[in-house]
Order: C-alpha cells, then structure tokens, then sequence
C-alpha cells in the first residue's frame, strides 16, 4: 500500500516537473488557455452561485438561532457579521473548492485518460510535444485564474443569501444585516481565504490531471480513474487546509 502510495506521489511529482515547462507555441497556449477558461471556469459559474445563495442563507440561519440561544444575548447586527466572517474563511474557500473537485476534477481526468486510452497522447509524444505541458498546463492557469474569481463571487452571493433569508425569514431587519457585513474585517481573513483558493486551484487541475495521464486500459478504467481524481483531490484539499490554517491563523 505504502510502496504503491509513493509510486503514485513521486510519478505526480515527476510529471508536474514536465509540465511547468515553457509552451513551444504561445499562440496555441493562449488559444487553449481561453478554452479551459471556458470550460473549467465559465461553466462552473451557476453552480457556484446557486450553491453560494443558499449556503449563506443557511449560515445566516443558523447564526441567528444560535445568537438567540446563547446565555449571553448577542445583537442581531451581529449576524451579518458573522456570515460574513464564516463565508470569507470556510464555506465559500473550502466548500466551492470541493464542489469543483467534483465538478471540474471528473471532467479534466475523463478527457485527459479518454485522450490516453484512445493514445491521442501517444501521438502527441510521437511528434515531439511535451504531451504534459500541452494538456496540463493550460489547466492550471486557467484554474489559478479562474478559481480566485469564483470564491469571490461565492462570497458575495453568499452575504445576498443571508440578505435574502432575511427578508424571507423577518428575523433580522435590512438595516441590522447591512451594518453587520460593513463591521470591520481582518485583512488576514482575506489572506487566509484566497491562499488557499490558490492552492486548491492548483490540486484541483493538477490531481485529475495526473490520474488521467496514467490510466491504463479502456472507458471503464477512465470511469474509475475519475473517481479516484476526485476522492483524492477532496483528501488533499482537506488536508492541505489543515496545514494552512495551522500556518497562517494559529
């Protein structure tokens, strides 16, 4: 198991060295960075904000029924506040960024291990193209480009869904929840946040993308290997936040 497990990190490792080389062609990397913009980007766009209304109308919610069972009453402006803080330094970052595990993590490792098993990558190796710049790398920036955007996006959405259950709800006033999110905010809460959007940016197009550059034999292998790309993506992201947090808010 161990053998197989750092088999598996050191061949990530050695194909990440392959892909952080300098495109041959500019013209062709920007013509396919602008289409996994689109697609791991673009695409991604509704699910993020559908996802972010309702996460933060939940957040708000809870925060108000815990604000009023507390032994001590905590004012209701506090509650914006709260959602806010809450959205800023876990759900939006963390939660978004497992959704596109999903989401995105399945797509890059089935189209890669689908171009493998039809040995589309063969052919690339064969014309002398540095097959792993070429399919991988255009991923990663647009995921490092794109990804920041969408967790800020999920951030602001989500403060609407806590303005929308409000209002829904009545059990704040506009006024309180508006002063609660203009309450001063840690410039280490945006910190925090967008480090590890960037991190997990980079995982997410990097892990799928390796265990779709090594699958071996059919379309049932692709299926599965994709599902492998996205358990394992999720492991590393959760771990990789423990390390964060431990290094930049403790």
């Amino acid at each position: 198991m161990f053998k197989t497990l750092f088999t598996r990190i050191g061949e990530y490792f050695m194909l990440m060295g392959k892909v952080m080389k300098r495109p041959q062609k500019a013209s062709v990397f920007f013509k396919i960075l602008m289409r996994e913009i689109y697609d791991l980007g673009v695409n991604s766009f509704g699910l993020v904000v559908f996802t972010s209304i309702f996460i933060g109308a939940v957040v708000a919610i809870q925060m108000y029924n815990n604000f009023q069972t507390a032994t001590i009453p905590i004012p209701i402006v506090f509650v914006g506040f709260a959602t806010k803080a809450v959205l800023i330094l876990e759900f939006s970052p963390t939660i978004v960024s497992l959704i596109l595990a999903g989401k995105v993590g399945s797509y890059i490792a089935s189209s890669i291990g689908t171009m493998r098993v039809t040995e589309q990558i063969d052919a690339l190796d064969i014309m002398g193209v540095n097959s792993p710049n070429f399919l991988i790398f255009p991923k990663i920036i647009a995921s490092l480009i794109f990804n920041p955007l969408l967790i800020a996006l999920s951030i602001v959405f989500g403060i609407w869904g806590g303005y929308i259950a409000g209002i829904l709800t009545g059990n704040w006033t506009t006024n309180d929840y508006i002063m609660g999110i203009q309450r001063y905010t840690p410039n280490l809460f945006y910190y925090y946040a967008f480090t590890k959007t960037f991190v997990f940016a980079f995982l997410i197009a990097t892990i799928p993308a390796y265990f779709g550059y090594f699958v071996k034999g059919g379309s049932l292998e692709v299926g599965r290997a994709s599902t492998q790309a996205v358990v394992w993506t999720m492991i590393a992201i959760i771990i990789t936040e423990l390390i964060l947090t431990q290094l930049i808010l403790s």
